[in-house]
């Protein structure tokens, strides 16, 4: 259940990263979904028909390390902006950020 690979971090802004190496999927395979109510976010990846045709005219399968995937992650501290996460494909890296709630982000106490 390793695959995709995904790296989960904390950014400079204090955002949740999540990172999906995905080379050889195009973007149409990718479906992202988030789900505020569940606390839940859903990263899935469906196959296409992916087939070429060689010299001789006869088709044959591409062979890349692929496969389908669906993986869902859950924010049990509810400290997450689902609603707000933005997600982009490029050169088979899939980056999805989602902000912290304004509410859970800390708050600096001055002393008297």
């Amino acid at each position: 259940q390793g695959y995709p690979v995904v790296d989960i971090f904390q950014n400079n802004e204090g955002s949740t990263v999540m990172e999906f190496a995905l080379a050889g999927f195009s973007r149409s395979d990718i479906s992202v979904e988030a789900r505020p109510e569940a606390r839940s976010i859903t990263v899935s990846a469906e196959l296409t028909d992916d087939t070429a045709t060689s010299e001789g005219g006869t088709r044959k399968t591409r062979r890349i390390a692929r496969r389908s995937f669906t993986k869902t992650f859950v924010n049990y501290d509810d400290d997450l902006d689902l609603t707000n996460a933005e997600a982009l494909f490029e050169n088979g890296l899939l980056s999805i950020v989602i902000p912290r709630r304004p509410e859970t982000k800390p708050v600096k106490i001055k002393v008297f």
